[in-house]
């Protein structure tokens, strides 16, 4: 491998094995990347394996588990007060990254010193199929969310520039959601996400890996998950309202019960998905003013649009009024999400730290 200068990689290790006293020897053999290692909280067994780590690497000791994206906050805040300018480069300290694969990511990024460079697998060959189907569901469910497409949402192994450092730890989240967020709030930003293929590594089928399934997966999907939410109620508020109207305006014709119906389901359904959305799922207390009339606007587009809809959709392909109700609010809803993230609930993120 080729000498590279002003690079530091970063790997947060809980527990790890000596397969991360590998892969920083050839790192040290091959570069002159300067490497910085975060104990985060591993049991005192493991003391020794950290001891070795020292010949190679600074560490830094965390005295209880704080998480993954506790402690790359830890070394990125120790590299902020440590050099001047560089190239941060991070990786896993299971061996599932080549120390080539770790250089070529690092000099990408180099070359585009804007960007956030991320090494990403293609995922072919010997891949644990809960791995394979789980970076599969994750880079749709990121796509959808954020409307930038990434092959590998999963991967540990990235690098951007030094001054990317005070936007990178005002980024929320302390342990494995910390990586899906830094993915989210770039590209919310604009900022640029590259990808440079690297080889795909499973060691023992990724059974070291300290992931928890249901814990962790609650944490990287939590903001989908609230929105969704706090969704359905306004969906249901809005659904039972309509049918309620629905029965008590049978005597109208189709076009006035339907529409008095839809109408008042939406507008009393768009108080509470709005209540709820400022006040739990993107906790803007601030700016009430704009952004209850910027809610009011799309409640409005949305309200035309779902009686147009669905007046359509009743005099034409689906006559039932209840079936066609749920086809419409599962399309609207899909816009009214994008819009609320994109526009209305868009928070500046915070001020960098001194």
């Amino acid at each position: 491998m080729a000498d590279k200068k002003n690079m530091i990689l970063v790997i947060p290790a809980y527990e790890p094995d000596e397969k991360m006293i590998e892969l920083l020897q050839r790192i040290h053999l091959g570069t002159s990347m300067q490497m910085i290692v975060v104990d985060d909280g591993s049991d005192p067994s493991y003391r020794g394996l950290f001891k070795e780590a020292e010949k190679y690497a600074f560490v830094i000791t965390h005295p209880s588990n704080r998480g993954k994206g506790s402690a790359l906050k830890t070394a990125f805040s120790y590299i902020q007060k440590t050099y001047e300018e560089a190239t941060v480069v991070t990786a896993d300290s299971d061996g599932q990254h080549k120390a080539e694969d770790i250089l070529a990511v690092a000099q990408k990024n180099q070359n585009n010193p804007d960007t956030l460079t991320l090494g990403s697998r293609k995922f072919v060959g010997d891949v644990p199929l809960k791995s394979r189907l789980g970076n599969g569901i994750t880079s749709k469910i990121f796509e959808w969310s954020s409307g930038t497409k990434i092959r590998d949402t999963q991967t540990g192994l990235r690098a951007f520039d030094m001054k990317q450092l005070p936007f990178m730890l005002s980024i929320p989240g302390n342990r494995y959601e910390y990586e899906m967020n830094m993915l989210l709030y770039w590209a919310k930003e604009k900022k640029r996400i590259d990808e440079e293929p690297i080889e795909t590594i499973y060691l023992d089928k990724n059974t070291r890996s300290h992931f928890h399934p249901l814990k962790d997966s609650y944490h990287i999907y939590k903001e989908i998950i609230k929105f969704s939410f706090s969704s359905f109620i306004g969906f249901l508020v809005d659904f039972m309202l309509y049918s309620v109207l629905i029965i008590l305006t049978k005597g109208l014709s189709v076009s006035w019960s339907i529409g008095v119906s839809n109408v008042t389901a939406r507008i009393v359904s768009a108080m509470v998905n709005y209540y709820i959305n400022r006040k739990y799922v993107f906790k803007d207390e601030g700016r009430v003013v704009r952004t209850a009339a910027q809610y009011a606007v799309l409640a409005a587009v949305i309200l035309v649009l779902n009686t147009l809809l669905l007046s359509l959709l009743v005099t034409t392909w689906i006559p039932n009024r209840f079936a066609a109700k749920i086809i419409v609010e599962l399309i609207l809803f899909i816009f009214s999400c994008f819009v609320q993230k994109k526009i209305i609930f868009k928070n500046k993120m915070v001020q960098e730290k001194g």
